[in-house]
């Protein structure tokens, strides 16, 4: 049957929706097999051939070829879309069980097809092309940066018109908090995602991402554009401050300089495009205690303590600086620890030089008591930084030997003392340890027995609180306990807790 009207739809639909033809002649057969189904009162399979050069389509009814249903007398279960191996190979010997056979059956007229139901199939398969034509297009693109125009606000989303039909999504949370937004703005936003979706958004964007303001300085910024200067990473408190860390590739240029820009042209331009958040450009630094120091900025840190185990740092300013420091409900501090990667901690430089003196006299004690040694000595090895005796007894002979005023024999005697300091101490804790009885109320408790109450205070495990604070792990040394059992018994001794 020819049909001039199917090559003028397809051809009307692929220009303006810049779909690929093929796609509307599917979405065409598609609504003709839909027509077909419906002139049939009982279930049908068919198949709709369209000439993709003339127009013409031919209608094919099918069978799937199955065998013989012994539960209904060899007969087949759905009689319209089956049919008999036997039976198919009557007209063609060659049928395998499985195969479709199909039969010509008059087609449906394509003008006097149900409108509604053909116009359903056709704007459905070509809006799922769009989709994934949108999807295509943009799926390399995540991470770039885009612009478009506000087409409308829903409940603080904002939806963008981005040209050629094609929308992006911003979400509440990724909008900058109490950001004028009106319909017909140009806004620019860090393409976060692109996922093929049934509907609904498929092209996600965020204006909230530390990446967009990365993106926006390499942006206004060409050396940063060109390689020049690397930008390290990035912290944002959106809408309100940001921290950028730069690093330059170029030993004559400056980086902080080249971002700020001619009395600040540059970075009043981010800060425009971001609803006036104030970006703080950072140095940054191979040495971790210098950048977390920039990073600070503009508060001056007297000292630091690095923590390595923790990952943390103490910070020490003075008095009239702490407020600076922390920033307004701690922002400075927050954005200073999400750009270097560590902990920070912002303390009083008065208070933290008090805490060092007495640690010192602390460990300075220590070393009097154990080594019995004299006030002087005892300071100075507090002062270069040894905390324990277990350093002393095992640091290297020739980092002892470059304390000044300690020679060879000072050092071995330090060291021959420390051992023995170890060694009394060893076996004092083997004799508490061996003498240690547990508590009424760990041997009364449901689940224990007299052997395990014992083994557990000969590990320190006294009481049933001393119990509940212990991990599944801590009790896995102790002979014949399972994880089972471990976690029983916590949970058991931890009862009077949530009691």
């Amino acid at each position: 049957m020819a049909n001039k009207e199917i090559l003028l739809v397809v051809e009307v639909f692929s220009n303006e929706r810049e779909i690929d033809k093929e796609i509307v002649f599917q979405a065409i057969e598609s609504a003709l097999e839909a027509a077909t189904l419906k002139r049939h009162a009982n279930p049908i399979k068919a198949r709709v051939a369209i000439d993709r050069k003339t127009g013409d389509y031919l209608t094919y009814r099918q069978w799937d070829v199955v065998a013989a249903d012994p539960l209904r007398d060899g007969d087949v279960e759905f009689p319209t879309t089956q049919v008999l191996l036997e039976v198919a190979r009557l007209d063609n010997p060659l049928v395998q069980l499985g195969d479709v056979v199909e039969e010509e059956i008059e087609s449906v007229d394509f003008g006097r097809i149900a409108a509604q139901t053909a116009k359903q199939v056709i704007i459905h398969k070509v809006r799922e092309a769009e989709r994934k034509k949108i999807v295509d297009a943009y799926k390399s693109r995540v991470g770039e940066l885009i612009t478009g125009i506000v087409k409308r606000i829903e409940k603080g989303s904002v939806y963008l018109d981005l040209g050629g039909h094609i929308e992006a999504f911003i979400a509440r949370e990724d909008m900058i908090p109490r950001e004028p937004v009106r319909v017909g703005d140009r806004i620019r936003g860090y393409l976060k995602d692109v996922r093929l979706e049934p509907r609904g958004p498929q092209l996600f964007v965020s204006r909230t991402a530390p990446e967009l303001l990365i993106a926006l300085f390499r942006l206004e910024v060409p050396e940063v554009g060109e390689g020049m200067i690397s930008v390290i990473g990035a912290a944002r408190d959106p809408g309100s401050r940001a921290k950028l860390a730069v690093k330059s590739n170029d030993p004559r240029l400056d980086p902080v300089g080249a971002c700020v820009g001619m009395r600040g042209s540059r970075v009043q331009s981010v800060t425009n495009e971001l609803a006036g958040e104030r970006v703080d450009i950072i140095l940054w630094n191979p040495s971790e205690a210098q950048f977390v120091i920039n990073a600070m900025s503009p508060a001056e840190i007297q000292s630091i303590v690095v923590d390595e185990d923790k990952h943390s740092m103490d910070l020490a300013v003075s008095s009239e600086n702490l407020s600076q420091a922390i920033g307004r409900g701690g922002q400075n501090v927050r954005l200073a620890s999400l750009l270097t990667g560590w902990e920070l901690n912002v303390i009083d430089a008065s208070k933290a030089e008090k805490n060092a003196e007495a640690e010192v006299d602390q460990v300075k004690q220590m070393f009097i008591d154990q080594l019995d040694v004299d006030e002087d000595i005892a300071l100075i090895l507090a002062e270069e930084g040894f905390n324990s005796v277990e350093e002393i007894a095992y640091v290297p002979v020739s980092e002892m030997l470059e304390i000044e005023g300690f020679d060879e024999a000072l050092v071995n005697e330090l060291r021959s003392r420390a051992k023995d300091a170890l060694l009394i101490s060893a076996i004092a804790a083997e004799e508490i340890i061996e003498t240690a009885k547990p508590a009424q109320d760990l041997l009364d408790m449901e689940g224990m027995d007299t052997d395990l109450a014992y083994d557990l205070a000969g590990l320190g495990i006294i009481t049933m609180d001393d119990l509940a604070e212990q991990s599944v792990d801590d009790l896995l040394n102790i002979k014949g306990m399972n994880e089972e059992r471990a976690a029983q018994l916590i949970m058991k001794a931890r009862e009077p807790w949530f009691a």
